[in-house]
């Protein structure tokens, strides 16, 4: 034992390197306390700009000026990036172990489409009007398209190609039926406008009370799916070998990353690059192991959002860029450069 052994052992234990676990353990302690940072920028910073003191008051003491602009304003809106950013970061993490596809979003499986065919079909046909019916309308058509993509996929005998080239002809679908709509009916081009682009503009207390049942449930069922995910990688022969039930654990990857997408869309629109950019990001220093692609990627993601969303208001005051603007312009770039570093490394 190390209380038995020589002053020279315990001094060169002592001052052995930590374990790699231990790194990324610190890693994601350092990731949450990143995050916890641009959560009180988003708090603190917009039209009118607050110090840490005032955001702290507004919080917890002041129900006057600051706690109507911290509480009632940009506390909501902060509370929906964290959520919404967690939720398409893990779904993306999800898809692309899924489809065993690096460069995988969630788009590839259509969902996002879903969402805006279902919102678009609210507006021109239901004449919902509502934040609050767009969100059970957007879930709901993720949902749907979810569904369809598994069993155009192959259901029980579903691949990750058939998965993704399922998902990709029934987005295409979905996306023109949204821009035929849009065209011809001005009322539904008019609502649609800055839910398409992606935007935690108009987040709300009742908004998220709606989609945080959905968030907590795909992030404890994504979390969960980590090991089998992780034998699947390796091969389905593999993972069969290791006990891994492959078509269950499809079956509820694809649960897990419809409801964290459906209820993301849901509430913000359809916002790319976030699902893309973090986990490919986290996957280049923890490895391939998901058990802490899946948790780096929960925490980093809203701090991409919530990054985006301060940018946004930063840069056209008194106004403000929507967040959805913001991560493609950043996204656009970086997929690029992902891609190229990807054909390097294949050459």
């Amino acid at each position: 034992m190390l209380v038995d052994s020589p002053p020279e052992e315990r001094a060169a234990a002592a001052a052995a390197p930590p374990t790699r676990r231990g790194v990324r353990a610190a890693g994601l302690l350092l990731s949450a306390a990143i995050l916890l940072l641009v959560a009180l920028a988003s708090i603190a910073i917009g039209a009118k700009e607050l110090s840490l003191a005032q955001v702290w008051h507004g919080l917890f003491q002041d129900s006057g000026t600051y706690g109507d602009v911290v509480v009632g304003e940009r506390l909501s809106r902060t509370l929906l990036g964290l959520l919404a950013g967690a939720a398409l970061g893990l779904a993306g993490a999800v898809l692309q172990a899924l489809t065993r596809n690096p460069l995988a979003d969630p788009g590839i499986l259509g969902i996002n489409a879903g969402a805006s065919a279902a919102v678009v079909t609210a507006i021109t046909f239901f004449g919902v009007t509502s934040l609050r019916g767009y969100v059970w309308f957007a879930f709901l058509g993720a949902a749907a398209v979810g569904a369809l993509v598994w069993f155009l996929g192959g259901s029980r005998g579903a691949t990750p190609v058939r998965l993704a080239l399922a998902g990709t002809a029934i987005g295409a679908a979905l996306y023109g039926y949204v821009q035929a709509v849009m065209i011809t009916d001005d009322a539904a081009l008019g609502r649609m406008r800055f839910w398409t682009v992606g935007s935690l503009a108009s987040a709300t207390n009742e908004t998220i009370v709606q989609v945080l049942p959905f968030c907590v449930v795909g992030t404890v069922l994504a979390l969960l799916l980590a090991r089998p995910l992780n034998a699947m990688s390796m091969g389905d022969d593999t993972a069969r070998a290791l006990g891994a039930h492959l078509n269950r654990t499809r079956a509820l990857a694809m649960l897990a990353a419809t409801v964290l997408c459906g209820a993301a869309t849901a509430a913000c629109g359809p916002i790319v690059f976030v699902g893309l950019m973090v986990p490919h990001v986290v996957r280049s220093f923890t490895g391939p192991d998901l058990r802490w692609i899946l948790p780096y990627s929960t925490v980093l993601s809203p701090v991409l959002l919530l990054g985006s969303d301060v940018i946004g208001r930063i840069v056209a005051r008194p106004g403000e860029v929507q967040v959805g603007v913001v991560t493609a312009l950043i996204g656009g770039p970086v997929f690029i450069l992902l891609v190229r570093r990807r054909r390097t490394t294949q050459l």
